[in-house]
């Protein structure tokens, strides 16, 4: 296959180099990078510790908007929008000189797939769910910290277009050395990848406290299967059920969740603490780089938007919601939640506290 990947950051890196490792032609195209299109490598460095260096195209992903055929040879088979959710549009942009090229889109949360059908009705649409944890290296490596894998659905356009893209672009995962499944619901697939992103995020970034921590203290595990049975039954409503993805079936994760909290606690404190390997989770990324927006409207704000529009209330996930867009906005609201769980338990069991402090 040959395949644009746009986004050139630890998901779109790892993406690129497993496909390369396949045999397959790649395109990765970042914000930089050169202006033209550029033989290159990427190293990827696996879970197991072992080191391939693969062949791949560079290119400034500005640059796809004036070159239609960045590889040269046939045109792309697909391409792979690996930005995060609030760079959507913009990677969309990217492709306005292909309309009918087909579309993967692999961001966290639910929406994304909406977005890119109706800024490009007609074409194929894949839906993609990553599960498998990925950093880059201070040599720009790509590493692939845990095993996972990739879900992957058609849900737009052409039905039997998409689906033979999915089918494809799973033996081409496989081909180098990916989990792969091609799964029936694309919603209920990222729905379910929501339920699996919630764990230890928007306390944890609020907190700036990893996995372990948080579900070390019994007050704050409440928290974390209070906002999860909240989401489970806002997509209930919805005519979804969890589905098992590559490496995380969040059925057993529910099935703990509701399991007594004095047995579950500690068995979940065990396994998700170390299920991201060093990776922490994106929410508290954005929140210590203090930088930008966070993705958190299609997290925790979309199961409490649509919750509301089902009138499944869901007010812990709306209140973390709205507190860690805050505190992406003000420095101030970051610090004052910092190492401070009494702060966020008083905020979510009483609203907002009177002089708290806080601007």
């Amino acid at each position: 296959m040959r395949i644009a990947v746009i986004g050139a950051g630890a998901v779109g890196s790892l993406l690129a180099a497993c496909l390369a490792a396949g045999g397959h032609g790649v395109l990765l195209a970042g914000r930089s990078g050169p202006g033209g299109a550029e033989r290159s490598t990427l190293d990827l460095l696996t879970p197991r510790g072992e080191r391939r260096t693969v062949g791949i195209v560079r290119a400034r992903a500005a640059a796809l908007l004036a070159d239609p055929d960045p590889l040269r040879a046939g045109g792309l088979d697909a391409a792979i929008l690996a930005v995060k959710r609030f760079d959507l549009d913009g990677a969309v942009a990217m492709l306005g000189t292909r309309p009918d090229l087909p579309v993967v889109t692999v961001q966290n949360g639910v929406g994304a797939e909406e977005a890119v059908a109706a800024l490009r009705p007609g074409a194929p649409l894949v839906a993609a769910s990553l599960t498998a944890a990925a950093g880059l290296g201070p040599g720009g490596e790509s590493r692939w910290l845990t095993r996972g894998g990739i879900g992957l659905a058609a849900t737009g356009g052409p039905r039997g277009d998409a689906q033979a893209l999915a089918r494809a672009l799973a033996s081409a995962f496989r081909s180098g050395g990916m989990r792969a499944t091609v799964l029936d619901d694309a919603r209920a697939m990222k729905w379910s990848k929501v339920l699996a992103n919630l764990v230890g995020n928007a306390t944890g970034a609020l907190l700036d406290l990893d996995v372990a921590a948080i579900y070390a203290d019994p007050a704050l595990f409440r928290v974390e299967r209070r906002q999860e049975l909240e989401a489970l039954e806002v997509m209930r409503g919805l005519g979804l059920a969890p589905v098992a993805l590559p490496g995380a079936d969040v059925r057993l994760l529910l099935a703990a969740f509701r399991a007594p909290p004095a047995l579950a606690r500690p068995v979940l404190a065990r396994i998700l603490g170390g299920a991201r390997g060093e990776k922490m989770p994106s929410l508290r990324i954005a929140l210590r780089a203090g930088e930008g927006p966070t993705e958190v409207a299609w997290l925790n704000g979309a199961v409490a938007d649509a919750g509301q529009r089902q009138g499944l209330p869901a007010p812990v996930n709306a209140t973390l919601g709205r507190l860690v867009a805050e505190a992406a906005a003000d420095p101030a609201q970051r610090a004052w939640f910092r190492g401070r769980p009494d702060r966020l338990l008083q905020e979510l069991g009483t609203g907002r506290a009177e002089g708290s402090g806080r601007a």
